[in-house]
């Protein structure tokens, strides 16, 4: 097949000069051979479209500043603040754009003509400015309201819009590139930024074709704060590749709405490091809410153009170590898939993208490579990269635009299945010609229910956990309608039904289809998030009578007398924190709620607004006072994340941090600086590191500890807390699963289903201890991938019926809490928030 045409770019003139194209030092010498796999973390052609009537923009195509458009149009200029200069970036050691040269970069480029457009569209965990660059052929007011009504057009009447002759003949293709999503794989961003002034400044008519027929939109650093900082993650610790679905960071909720909004259709997600690139399409299993035989059509035939891009740069692995590019789907069996929807590019087509792919480099400069290779070589080896991400997005755009049509009519056809509410068409080499090798491990569909019903009032579990979850389902783009009876409904006869049924459905459990995965295997929100959820699989849908979009309020206060706040969720955790912080004697009740006095009725009213909770009439006077409670804990970023939306004063301690002299009651260090009631560990703190003093000191403390998965476990068994044993299961298993409470304080009011990663459980239970959750017996795992480990035991039939969460008092009389499953992760249990809460405040 002929290589794809290339995209000519006109030489940059002097404007940006070495403001953009700063020259990176090379060296001789190739690097080491291929490196490995990342780990798995804890972590055919149609004829070009034609040619748009040549306009005065066409023709000249970089025009003086009195010509661009009104606001409204395109371009759309914003002057960005420039950021203090900081030598201590990590971009700066691979001679890669700093952070704080990007504002002035993007604001030159803004002033080179009528192109280039750039919007602030958030900030991240740190508080930087997250940049949006959109070039294209400039449009009138007038021109970009057509697009838009063209756009909602192909959403929200796709029926119609199949038959438009005006969005064949002029919507412009929406292609989104996301860049530097994980801080310390750089080159995206850098190739970016190249790009956009090649085509800002290009005068050739393909460019101004391209421009014409396409809006091009940028995000040229999805993680300012890890790039700066050279770390995977963000500020708050957080890995934002892994949050779609989720939504928990600034970042990845910026990205949600550039989906929404942009409604791209072909997307790139730019990352490092795997030689030779990686470009997805992936191995199975597919995420089963896909139109996937739309998708894998576009990204395969796109993968196989940027693949020929990247091959034809003329890297060789003798000549500077660069392998062949790899396509997954065409060259692995498994472990590289497209399952879950946390990752960028699989949260994507929910959003009506028909080609959405990750792109790994193949030449790696950060971690170790970062610390202990030269200068020269770490340059050399970005530079490669750099030259790599900018000719898979060339390739892209040259995709894009040839095969516009077929790309803009099957992401019409997307949402059209949707709102018809047709079954999805199983891929195989006849549903999808032209991709080879497609065979039944492939087929991966559902059938969709006729409707989602969120149930409100008494019928409701959770009325604040339920409208957490519609508010959730509204800021992804998701169609929710209130019934008579104040019930959510979701009819699944919607655009977006494949998004719809990804956040409400169980999920299913793919232990016997692959033996391994990439990451989690399960999430439904449905099930995880603390509300009721009923599903309609066929007859009558509750009619709608009003569209929802925002859950109507959920707070209240009793009118007369004492007030009780179930502890169920973690907005009234927070508010019980809040009550306490403020002085308010609370006491809790014998299944765990709180007793709030009259008294505090005002304060009642101001916390039932702020988070939503409900506080009942009761005559209950409670068994014992509830106090603040200051946590110490050695957590992952997601879990002290939680902690803190909870409410809990929070100190992060370590093994160094307890042998320097931690004092336990505050009394010696400025307040929140040091002292704690419980401590929490899940990672990191392992007793035998602590000093003999360390060890006293905590023991002579009585404060409570609440252990967490195989650390916690571990802790509690060297510093002989709980007479236990901790049975880990396979250590690849995840998911969503059942579980019952045994009737204790504890578990009171918990959902019947959390999440496990690695999952472990208690047997040998010593006097005193006793089971406050079991996972559910028979087969537990609902949703997921969880398998016996290879020595045949660890899977789910052996945690069956066993003790997931136990509770009892050390020797010292501290009270002492271990879980087996992970009520916290990533910040995505929601429902299972409150039960680690309900163990930190019992004292």
């Amino acid at each position: 097949m002929a290589r794809p045409r290339s995209l000519p770019i006109a030489t940059a003139g002097t404007v940006l000069g070495a403001l953009l194209l700063t020259a990176l030092p090379a060296s001789a010498a190739p690097p080491p051979g291929p490196g490995p796999h990342p780990v798995r973390e804890r972590g055919g052609s149609e004829p070009a479209a034609p040619l748009p009537p040549r306009t005065a923009a066409l023709s000249s195509p970089v025009v003086s500043p009195a010509a661009r458009p009104a606001s409204g149009g395109y371009p759309r200029r914003t002057a960005l603040a420039v950021p203090p200069e900081n030598p201590a970036d990590a971009s700066l050691k691979l001679g890669l754009a700093p952070y704080h040269s990007l504002a002035p970069r993007l604001n030159a480029l803004q002033r080179l003509g009528d192109r280039v457009s750039v919007e602030v569209v958030g900030r991240s965990a740190g508080g930087r400015e997250l940049y949006l660059v959109t070039v294209t052929a400039p449009e009138s007011p007038a021109q970009a309201r057509a697009q838009e009504r063209m756009r909602e057009r192909i959403e929200n009447a796709p029926a119609a819009a199949a038959g438009d002759a005006r969005i064949k003949a002029a919507y412009k293709t929406p292609v989104f590139i996301n860049n530097n999503i994980h801080g310390n794989e750089w080159e995206g961003t850098d190739a970016a930024l190249r790009l956009v002034e090649e085509l800002a400044t290009a005068t050739d008519r393909k460019t101004a074709g391209l421009l014409a027929r396409t809006r091009i939109h940028l995000n040229v650093t999805a993680n300012p704060d890890g790039r700066i900082a050279g770390t995977r993650a963000n500020a708050a610790g957080f890995d934002l590749n892994r949050d779609f679905i989720t939504a928990s960071q600034p970042e990845s909720r910026a990205i949600r709405r550039i989906a929404i909004d942009k409604q791209p259709a072909v997307m790139l997600d730019l990352h490092g490091y795997v030689n030779g690139t990686l470009i997805e399409p992936t191995t199975p299993p597919h995420g089963e809410n896909y139109e996937y035989d739309l998708f894998l059509k576009h990204s395969y035939a796109n993968a196989l153009g940027m693949e020929r891009a990247v091959n034809g740069l003329g890297h060789t692995p003798a000549k500077d170590g660069v392998e062949p590019a790899v396509i997954p789907f065409r060259d692995q069996r498994e472990g590289w898939d497209d399952w879950p929807p946390i990752f960028t590019p699989q949260y994507m087509p929910f959003q009506g993208a028909v080609a959405a792919h990750t792109i790994e480099f193949p030449l790696q400069v950060n971690n170790r490579a970062y610390q202990t290779l030269p200068v020269a070589e770490l340059r050399r080896r970005a530079a490669i990269n750099v030259g790599i991400a900018g000719a898979v997005m060339r390739a892209a755009l040259d995709y894009a635009d040839t095969h516009r049509a077929a790309v803009i009519a099957d992401q019409i056809e997307t949402f059209r299945r949707g709102a018809a509410g047709e079954p999805q068409r199983p891929v195989s080499e006849e549903t999808v010609p032209g991709v080879p090798g497609i065979g039944p491990e492939d087929v991966y569909t559902t059938t969709f229910p006729r409707a989602y019903v969120i149930p409100a009032g008494r019928a409701q579990r959770s009325a604040v956990a339920a409208a957490r979850l519609v508010d959730h389902l509204v800021a992804n783009d998701v169609r929710v309608g209130r019934a008579k009876d104040g019930s959510y409904v979701v009819d699944m006869r919607q655009p977006k039904r494949g998004l719809a049924n990804v956040i409400l459905a169980e999920g299913r459990d793919i232990s016997a289809d692959v033996s391994t995965m990439y990451d989690i295997s399960g999430w439904s929100l449905g099930l995880l998030w603390g509300a009721t959820v009923r599903k309609v699989e066929r007859g009558p849908v509750p009619a709608v009578v009003r569209t929802v979009h925002a859950a109507a309020p959920t707070g209240s206060v009793a009118p007369f007398g004492d007030l009780l706040l179930r502890l169920d969720d973690p907005k009234e955790l927070v508010a019980v924190n809040a009550l306490l912080a403020r002085g308010v004697a609370v006491r809790r009740t014998a299944d765990g709620a709180a007793v709030v006095p009259g008294a505090a009725r005002a304060v009642a009213r101001e916390l039932a607004e702020r988070y939503g909770v409900v506080f009942r009439a009761t005559k209950e006077r409670g068994a014992a006072p509830l106090e603040r409670t200051r946590v110490a804990a050695s957590a992952t970023a997601g879990e002290l994340f939680a902690l803190r939306e909870m409410g809990f004063e929070v100190v992060p301690v370590s093994a160094k941090v307890l042998n320097a002299g931690f004092d336990w009651s505050g009394a010696s260090g400025p307040s929140g600086a040091s002292g704690a009631d419980v401590l929490y560990v899940s990672q990191g703190l392992d007793w035998a590191e602590l000093t003999p003093a360390a060890r006293e000191a905590l023991r002579r403390s009585g404060v409570g500890v609440v252990g967490a998965g195989a650390a916690g476990a571990a802790f509690n068994a060297a510093a002989g807390l709980l007479p236990v044993t901790a049975v880990e299961g396979n250590g690849d298993a995840n998911g969503v699963v059942a579980v019952r409470g045994t009737g204790g304080p504890l578990a009171a009011g918990a959902p019947a289903h959390t999440f496990v990663y690695s999952p472990l459980w208690f047997t040998g239970l010593g006097a005193g201890v006793r089971t406050e959750l079991a996972y559910a017996p028979g087969a537990p795992l609902v949703s997921g991938h969880w398998r016996p480990a290879a020595a045949g035991g660890g899977g789910p039939a052996d945690a069956a019926g066993r003790a997931a969460v136990v509770s009892g008092r050390a020797a010292s009389g501290a009270p002492v809490v271990l879980i087996g499953t992970e009520p916290l992760f990533r910040t995505h249990p929601k429902g299972s928030f409150a039960l680690v809460g309900r163990a930190l405040l019992a004292r």
